[in-house]
């Protein structure tokens, strides 16, 4: 169980990245939603002890992360969302070297483990070729390779699937399915399919803090009967945004396409099934007008 307590962060140049963030998080996959900014790489590099919160508290198990950062650095897993690689080295000898700084000395379990990692990411045919010329969803694998080093407790990847095809998408979603049953995984992303798809429970960030949490399925079964849908056109939309409480905009085979979060159907508006990406605009869309008013 990782808990976090009050946590709050504010760098140097003013920008407040956390502020009051509280989650309680048990074995299985966790999935941090919010948009670019909303302070999900904060949170997790703070999680990983790569910087120190202004405030508030974190352990892990009996670990006082803040206090303790190696012991728990022992038993955490990270995927960054950017990671550099040594050029032409090949994606063995850079995860046996990584495997050496993370501690494991003997040569042949070292060899086990590297091996059954690259195989378990399905790398190991791969396994002579320079990570750096990897396609981003192999690069990707490698980095979830590395991340497992050492059987961690605790694993954080930050957004990723974004930039993947969707055939390395779906192999990847398979991968993390594949860990999340007997440790704490933390999906931090902006795609809300990943975390429908993938993730018992989730929270939506912005502006620093948690403005919605809970199981996918509850929250989106709270907006049943209150999304309703209608195809316009461009000038349609700029007049109905100014006049109703449009949540979403998207293009769908050309045509644009609105939903509206009400308790009755606006004219000209059909119901439609409430989706995750409902929730997760509606309750942007609830936080931003609460900060305008």
């Amino acid at each position: 169980m990782l808990n976090i307590v009050n946590i709050t962060k504010t760098y140097a140049n003013g920008v407040k990245a956390l502020n009051g963030v509280n989650l309680s998080l048990p074995k299985g996959m966790f999935g941090l939603l919010g948009p670019n900014g909303a302070g999900k790489s904060s949170l997790m590099r703070t999680i990983a002890t790569l910087q120190q919160p202004d405030s508030g508290s974190l352990t892990f198990d009996n670990i006082d992360v803040l206090s303790q950062p190696n012991e728990l650095r022992q038993r955490l897993g990270y995927l960054p969302q950017d990671f550099g690689v040594y050029p032409r080295i090949s994606a063995y000898d850079l995860l046996d070297h990584l495997a050496i700084l993370k501690g494991l000395s003997n040569k042949s379990m070292r060899k086990e483990a590297v091996d059954g990692l690259l195989a378990h990411v399905n790398l190991f045919q791969h396994r002579k070729k320079a990570v750096s010329g990897f396609s981003g969803g192999m690069r990707q694998r490698f980095g979830i390779a590395q991340a497992l080093l050492g059987d961690p407790d605790l694993l954080i990847v930050d957004e990723p699937t974004a930039g993947l095809d969707p055939e390395e998408r779906n192999r990847f979603h398979n991968l993390l399915v594949s860990l999340g049953e007997q440790k704490v995984v933390i999906l931090s992303t902006h795609i809300v399919d990943d975390v429908s798809e993938l993730c018992a429970n989730m929270a939506v960030l912005g502006n620093g803090e948690i403005l919605l949490e809970g199981n996918p399925l509850d929250v989106t079964a709270k907006l049943s009967g209150q999304i309703w849908r209608k195809v316009v056109t461009l000038e349609e939309a700029a007049e109905l945004e100014a006049q109703l409480p449009v949540i979403s905009k998207r293009l769908f085979a050309g045509k644009t396409v609105l939903n509206v979060l009400a308790n009755e159907a606006p004219s000209g508006f059909e119901s439609t099934p409430a989706t995750l990406e409902d929730v997760y605009f509606s309750t942007l869309h609830r936080s931003r007008s609460a900060n305008v008013a």
